[in-house]
């Protein structure tokens, strides 16, 4: 099985990696690990385990996601989404669609808020509040792939 190689100045930006997120396994060859050949070799070809490790996104973007799905977890949560997808709203209008009261609403809403996927702002007297552009798409996504975008 080949052998692979880090070049010097590559393996400073390894090591600065290596700082800033989990720890990774070092490898110092591929024939140290006891995997099918032809994974070894499209390990190999990727650079490695640290190669691999490279490809995946970082743990802050695993935890922001954490954050949008258990956002995402509540019924109600996806509704008001939905609503904002339509238009920016205030939160009458958000209550008399999801028929709550005021301190379930607003617990909703903060969790939204928290999450990054709703934002408010004040106009007069009341807070109209509207999705976010990334939770936007976000949710277009979600209703194409569940394939739900009907009624």
């Amino acid at each position: 099985m080949p052998k692979w190689y880090i070049e010097p100045g590559i393996l400073s930006l390894f090591e600065m990696a290596r700082q800033v997120s989990r720890p990774r396994i070092t490898c110092k060859d591929i024939e140290d690990l006891s995997i099918p050949t032809e994974i070894a070799d499209s390990l190999c070809s990727c650079g490695g385990i640290e190669g691999l490790v490279d490809r995946i996104p970082s743990d802050d973007l695993f935890i922001e996601m954490r954050g949008w799905y258990q956002a995402c977890a509540d019924p109600v949560r996806l509704k008001i989404l939905s609503l904002l997808m339509v238009q920016p709203l205030c939160v009458c209008v958000i209550k008399s669609v999801v028929k709550m009261a005021d301190s379930k609403l607003s617990y909703h809403l903060t969790i939204l808020k928290k999450a990054g996927m709703i934002e408010g702002y004040q106009q007069g007297n009341y807070i109209i509040y509207q999705i976010t552009q990334d939770a936007k798409c976000f949710m277009e996504e979600e209703l194409r792939r569940f394939g739900r975008n009907k009624r």
